[in-house]
Parts: structure tokens; sequence; C-alpha cells
């Protein structure tokens, strides 16, 4: 999944993973972190997904970090926001409000930018990635995050024989490799939803769970 597939996906409007609708599951179970209203939410591979506009109305600051610059533009255009801009090393960073979204690769993070982020909403990225990728992804990006930081993470669960990915199957023994010692996980829903996504089902895939994670950093 190098820079070119994503970028291509997005001009050709392949872009199946965006939602219309703010994540149900994010919703329900953002609250359960307890994070306080003004702290800084990462949101990685951010797309132009409406959770980023559902945290900034909770009062909380959000950095969206996206690769393609048609779906930044597209973001703001779409929902009607001003944004100031400059570039950094990091890419070129859209501030509107409590919102600001880096057009740039989320593998260029790092700890100085992260240092004040206290959550991370991950929803699309790590089942975004191939295995080499996820493994790169989490030593290298939530390995910047600090220590206390907390995280929702979602995933997909399918049986691999079934689709090449994206979206990629994630699993719960995978989840676990991945983040520990350093993230303490814990699962908070499983949801069979294997009947409302007739794309899975046309592709011969046969069980379909949506699995959301607790994510805790040590020390």
């Amino acid at each position: 999944m190098e820079a070119d597939f994503w970028l291509q996906r997005w001009q050709e409007g392949r872009i199946g993973f965006h939602r219309g609708e703010v994540m149900p599951l994010l919703q329900k179970h953002w609250s359960s972190l307890a994070i306080p209203a003004g702290s800084r939410v990462l949101v990685p591979l951010a797309g132009k997904t409406l959770d980023m506009l559902w945290l900034a109305a909770q009062g909380y600051r959000v950095l969206g970090v996206e690769l393609s610059p048609l779906a930044v533009e597209s973001f703001f255009a779409e929902h009607q926001l001003q944004a100031e801009v400059h570039a950094s090393p990091l890419g070129r960073h859209h501030v509107a409000g409590n919102l600001e979204l880096i057009c740039g690769d989320v593998f260029a993070l790092d700890k100085k930018a992260l240092a004040d982020c206290d959550a991370v909403y991950d929803r699309a990225a790590l089942i975004a990635l191939p295995a080499e990728m996820r493994r790169r992804y989490v030593d290298e990006v939530y390995a910047h995050l600090p220590a206390g930081c907390q995280g929702l993470l979602i995933t997909l669960e399918y049986p691999p024989h079934e689709k090449q990915g994206p979206p990629f199957t994630v699993d719960a023994t995978e989840v676990s490799h991945l983040y520990s010692p350093n993230w303490q996980t814990k699962l908070l829903e499983r949801r069979d939803i294997l009947a409302d996504e007739p794309g899975f089902q046309a592709e011969g895939v046969t069980a379909l769970s949506t699995a959301v994670w607790k994510l805790q950093r040590g020390s």
C-alpha cells in the first residue's frame, strides 16, 4: 500500500472506506476513555471523515493526518470551513478553529509533533495497511505518542483467505502482539456486520465482524 495507491484511489473516487455519517461506534465508546475536553486527539489516515468534526464538536483539539491533497481540500470545501494554511517538514497544515489537518505522510510524524496528543482515534488506519506496514506503523507512529495516551481502535475481522485487503483483517491476537508491551488493550465490543456489508458478501466473505479496542499507553 504505497502512497501512489491511495492517491490514485482518491483521484478515481474509489473511496468506499469513507462514511457519509459519523461512526456510531465512536459515538458509543469514546466516553469510555474519559478524555477531558480540550485534549488533543490524533486521527491518522483521516481522509475526509466526519468523525473529525464530531470530535471537534465535543470540545477536543483534533490533529488529522492525510496523504491525499484531494481528500484534505474536499473536507474543508464540503463543510465550508475556512482554513489557515502553512507548511512545515511534516506537510501542509490546514487549521480551522480547534481542527488541524496535515496533508502529509503519517510516518513523518515525530515525538515533537505528537507530544501533546492525549488520545488517538484509529478507525481506518491500521486496517488499511498490509501486515508489514502495520508493524512499522505501530512501531513508528504509536511509539511517538506520550505516556498515558489513550486510544480507540476499530478493526475488522474476517477469514483472511477470503479477501485481499484493504481493508485488512486484524484479529485479537495480532492487536495484542502489535501493541504489547507498551500499550494495554481491552476489547470493548465485537459485532457481526456481514449483513450490513454487501460488498464483502459479493467478494465471497462468509464472516465479518468489527471490533472496538480501548488502548492505554504505559509509562
